[in-house]
Parts: structure tokens; sequence; C-alpha cells
């Protein structure tokens, strides 16, 4: 059986439209590791920082805030803004 990009750190062949050598100097923002390309997703995988980061277009989205969560189950919504309830506030 063989192993997708979400097995392994090793970089996978790149996607259709993104340049090639793009992909091998693109870093992860929060942990400067390099990332893995989940092909059947189409996003770049930081295993280190737990996120994947899509790709539109052909051009890859490395913005945190939009990138999905590892650990979030599959079904899961979106994120929303934590808002402050007030409690314990005078």
């Amino acid at each position: 059986m063989a192993a997708d990009a979400r097995d392994t750190d090793d970089p996978v062949l790149p996607p259709a439209g993104v340049d090639p050598r793009l992909l091998e100097i693109l870093i992860c923002p929060h942990t400067r590791k390099p990332l893995a390309y989940d092909r059947i997703r189409s996003e770049l995988v930081s295993k280190s920082a737990g996120l994947a980061y899509t790709i539109r277009g052909g051009i890859p989205v490395m913005l945190p805030e939009e990138a999905r969560d590892l650990e979030a189950p599959e079904d899961a919504p979106p994120d929303t803004p934590k808002t402050d309830d007030g409690a314990g506030a005078p």
C-alpha cells in the first residue's frame, strides 16, 4: 500500500499549477519547518504545528488563521471568534 503525504513529512509531487520551486522554499510560518503536500486535500501540511494550509487557485494560503487544525474533527464547524462573556469582570 502506498503512503500519501499525510503519512510523512517528505515532500510529494507538487499540485498542478503550483511552481515546484515555490513549494521547495515554503515553510510553516509558525515552526519554520518544511511542509508536506497532501495531494488528496490540496493542502500543505505542517505536522509540527498541527496545521494544514489550503491551496486556492494554485496559490498556497499561508495564513495561520485560515489554516485547518489537524486535531479538529472532520465535521466540526470552522472556528468562531471567542468572546468574553463578562464572567469575573467587575
